[in-house]
């Protein structure tokens, strides 16, 4: 579908008497605001970005779940459009704002206009599921204080890039997908448990070129093994996941202790061969630096087995940027969505309360409770937290 670049304003009027507020993520109507849920909201956004054109089911499934997805979407879209029009008022059988196709998807065909003016903003919806999704690359620049004030670094690392990427032929291609394995942790401190992991599938999510497969085919996978849905992902189990599920490779990681120094190492192997295609080690000085550590490992894996110099250079945002600079905080958000998998929504709120209180300005925990919120009925704080991720976005930065 060719991308329809609406009016960047944040507030559009749809009809006569509605308001859209892309930045609140809110809809409006003279001045009250509506009770939507965040899947049919996200959609109701899609269908505005691309008003006036067919959008298809299958582009509604990759832009809300993602490509890998395992649940009954055709029930989600439904329910959805449904809920779309129950608060637009919207008659399917005469509509003004949501036309069907049938057989092909939907259509908006109410007018838009702009209702403020206000430049140079994404919208909110955009910022929870580009930030959330295992499909979804994050897509922001090297950020400005990062250049002004370890200038002399990255140019280093640029150098490095480069004679790494002119020096070795191409691993993997943009097709291929992997299966990311948890990482080996010999320091005897549990903090590092589920949070390297979930950092590096953060700060390689960001690359266009690599393609993780996702939590949810995971889990389906485990189902077919016969294993349980939190089967802790060994680099034994991740490689049969791997070869049932047609990937080119397993990464997995590892973390030792040197004194006050940690030691941290990734290695890729295909997973039909068992063929080395990459190891890569750095070090970090203090528990602190960790974090850091990892985001330069994982750039250097990217250039190495592959990835073009530009793109890096373009999706390459700190971890810390990304996600938080707290171990402790990434180590909650971890265990809240494995916990998911066996206890659903309600009981993951708890979790993602306690990484907010380490870290009060970890967006992407905020953005998590605004899901979570509209899973359990409650639609005022679903609001209110993707509200508060938005305004964090780039805080960091």
């Amino acid at each position: 579908m060719t991308q329809k670049q609406g009016p960047t304003q944040d507030c559009l009027k749809l009809g006569e008497d509605f308001e859209l507020d892309q930045r609140a993520y809110q809809l409006r109507r003279t001045g009250r605001v509506l009770k939507l849920e965040p899947t049919p909201m996200e959609l109701l956004l899609f269908l505005v970005q691309h008003r006036g054109e067919l959008v298809t089911r299958d582009q509604i499934v990759e832009r809300i779940w993602g490509k890998d997805v395992f649940l009954d979407t055709d029930n989600s879209i439904n329910g959805a459009i449904r809920k779309i029009r129950q608060v637009l008022k919207d008659d399917p059988e005469q509509p003004s704002f949501v036309e069907t196709v049938s057989g092909k998807g939907y259509r908006f065909i109410a007018p838009v206009s702009e209702e403020e003016k206000q430049e140079g903003k994404d919208r909110a919806a955009d910022f929870a599921r580009a930030e959330l999704s295992a499909q979804t690359s994050i897509g922001t620049s090297r950020s400005q204080y990062l250049i002004a004030v370890t200038a002399a670094v990255a140019v280093l690392a640029a150098a490095t890039l480069a004679y790494f990427y002119l020096h070795r032929e191409p691993k993997l291609s943009d097709k291929d997908t992997i299966v990311l394995a948890e990482f080996t942790n010999t320091t005897g401190d549990p903090v590092f448990d589920g949070a390297l992991r979930q950092g590096l599938t953060v700060q390689l999510e960001q690359s266009p070129f690599l393609g993780l497969i996702s939590e949810e085919r995971i889990k389906h996978t485990l189902g077919l093994m016969g294993k349980p849905v939190d089967t802790r992902l060994t680099p034994e189990v991740a490689r049969e996941i791997c070869e049932r599920t047609g990937s080119a490779a397993v990464l997995d990681g590892s973390i030792t202790s040197l004194g006050t120094r940690y030691v941290l190492g990734l290695r890729a192997r295909n997973c039909q061969t068992g063929e080395m295609l990459d190891q890569e080690q750095v070090e970090a000085t203090r528990k602190e630096d960790v974090l850091r550590a990892l985001s330069q490992i994982a750039s250097r894996f990217r250039a190495r087995v592959g990835e073009s110099l530009t793109t890096i250079e373009k999706h390459d945002r700190l971890l810390a940027e990304a996600t938080t600079p707290s171990l402790e905080a990434l180590k909650a958000y971890d265990a809240a969505w494995k916990l998911q998998a066996s206890s659903g929504s309600a009981a993951v709120i708890p979790l993602l309360q306690r990484a907010i209180e380490i870290d009060p300005q970890f967006a992407l925990a905020y953005a998590g409770m605004g899901l979570l919120y509209g899973d359990v009925g409650e639609t005022d704080l679903s609001v209110e937290n993707t509200t508060k991720a938005y305004e964090l976005r780039g805080r960091r930065q």
